[in-house]
């Protein structure tokens, strides 16, 4: 599942495993803040209500954007590859002004901070744990296919129970994706530092990427769904 290996090049310069985390980091935040802006710009400008038919197409170039970046990291550039990911990001931000018009800012504002406590205690428990948390990602990843096939359902029935459900067991999955990725991500940071000199840049900003990608829509869709439970519970 989600298997990368990152490809070695002829020249390079020496990789530090806790500088490719940091890369991680900072591009995953950078792609959290380009969705904020751009979701705040759509929802306080009107942009939203304007072309709000049109969001229902934004979902399908969000996963086929996800998907080509997946499949295609080791053989496209890294700067391309980096222009993706902040599209993807920009287009996530204007499915996420939607926000604005069922959630009250007081119940955004929590669900972001705790969204950003459990997501920040998750990847410190991914990357420090010496346990091999790759059996329980096969595990979460069946369980995010029946909270899809839920989900789905749910939206011709409507059952106030079955909404409860798949809300709790999304934070309960994407909490463990957290971990489960934040470990992902620091066995291929891991591999660059072993590869030594021979690691080039280009291959170091592919591992950052995709990494920060996994990260992003970990915390994106924690977020949600915490938003979900804290909206309709006032």
């Amino acid at each position: 599942m989600n298997i990368y290996r990152p490809q070695a090049t002829a020249l390079g310069t020496r990789v530090d495993m806790r500088a490719v985390m940091k890369e991680v980091y900072l591009w995953m935040t950078l792609g959290l803040l380009t969705s904020a802006i751009v979701a705040l710009v759509f929802a306080f400008s009107g942009l939203t209500e304007a072309i709000f038919p049109m969001l229902i197409v934004a979902p399908f170039a969000q996963i086929g954007l996800v998907w080509y970046l997946s499949a295609r990291i080791t053989r496209i550039e890294a700067s391309r590859a980096t222009n993706l990911f902040l599209l993807f990001a920009a287009l996530m931000g204007v499915t996420l002004s939607t926000i604005f018009y069922w959630a009250a800012l007081t119940d955004i504002y929590l669900a972001l901070f705790a969204t950003g406590a459990m997501f920040g205690a998750m990847s410190i428990v991914g990357y420090t744990t010496e346990m091999d948390l790759s059996r329980l990602g096969s595990l979460l990843f069946m369980a995010l296919i029946g909270l899809i096939i839920a989900s789905i359902v749910n939206i011709f029935l409507a059952s106030e129970t079955l909404y409860w459900v798949v809300s709790y067991a999304g934070v309960l999955i994407f909490v463990g994706l957290t971990a489960y990725d934040t470990q992902w991500i620091k066995r291929q940071a891991g591999q660059l530092e072993t590869q030594g000199i021979n690691t080039g840049a280009a291959v170091v900003r592919q591992v950052a990427i995709i990494g920060a990608l996994k990260l992003y829509l970990d915390f994106i869709n924690l977020f949600l769904f915490i938003l979900r439970i804290v909206s309709r519970e006032r």
